[in-house]
């Protein structure tokens, strides 16, 4: 049995693989995602930071009490630069039963303990950034997750596809053209300089679904 969850990169985008600056069908991914049956959510700092919202005022600091029966997944969001502030809003979503943080050697110790005094869990990996082949195992030990779902842009989707972490990609595309100069994508690498160094992928599902959505999943081929 591996070391690693199941990890399973998904996303909403147009044709010319932009995940910006167009109307994704929210509904529709969501749905969609809820057939995964995945234990955590991976979602990048970047992405969490575009909703601004603080905690409440009111916000406890106790320890949350987990039903070990919910199904709901938990929400995992590396930050070893300690952005994130609102955790507390984010642990008081309905979308995800507990939030998790993770950090490396890096992270300023003040951030540290910003999360202790919250009762936010964090898996420490890595030394200048989040190390996701410590991180990853860690998660599937401690919180016993063995499909993780990644929800985020394509610096995250980058880095797991680049450090042969991922497993499956499932994209929605969307009958729209963005354009621009922006490097809003699915996928980013600015390492990748070769065809060779590109990320081969095997098709194992296509679908047209409404309004002349396609969803496409593939397996990563491993080499």
């Amino acid at each position: 049995m591996s070391r690693y969850p199941r990890v399973i990169v998904y996303n909403a985008v147009s044709l010319d693989g932009r995940i910006d600056n167009f109307t994704a069908d929210i509904g529709l991914y969501y749905e969609l995602a809820g057939r995964w049956r995945h234990e955590a959510i991976i979602a990048g700092s970047g992405t969490i930071l575009t909703d601004t919202t603080p905690d409440p005022a009111d916000a406890s600091f106790d320890a949350p009490v987990i039903d070990a029966n919910d199904p709901r997944p938990i929400m995992v969001v590396p930050d070893s630069r300690g952005r994130v502030r609102n955790w507390l809003f984010l642990r008081q979503q309905p979308y995800w039963k507990n939030v998790l943080a993770l950090v490396s050697k890096k992270t300023p110790p003040e951030y540290l303990d910003y999360l202790w005094q919250r009762h936010i869990d964090f898996i420490a990996a890595g030394d200048e950034h989040v190390d996701f082949k410590i991180a990853l195992p860690e998660l599937k030990k401690r919180y016993k997750v063995n499909t993780v779902r990644v929800d985020s842009g394509g610096t995250l989707n980058g880095v797991l596809l680049r450090a042969g972490l991922v497993d499956k990609v499932s994209v929605l595309i969307h009958p729209a053209m963005v354009g621009g100069v922006s490097p809003s994508s699915i996928f980013r690498a600015s390492d990748c300089q070769s065809p060779e160094e590109s990320i081969k992928l095997k098709l194992t599902h296509f679908e047209k679904l409404k309004d002349d959505i396609i969803w496409l999943k593939y397996d990563v081929v491993k080499s």
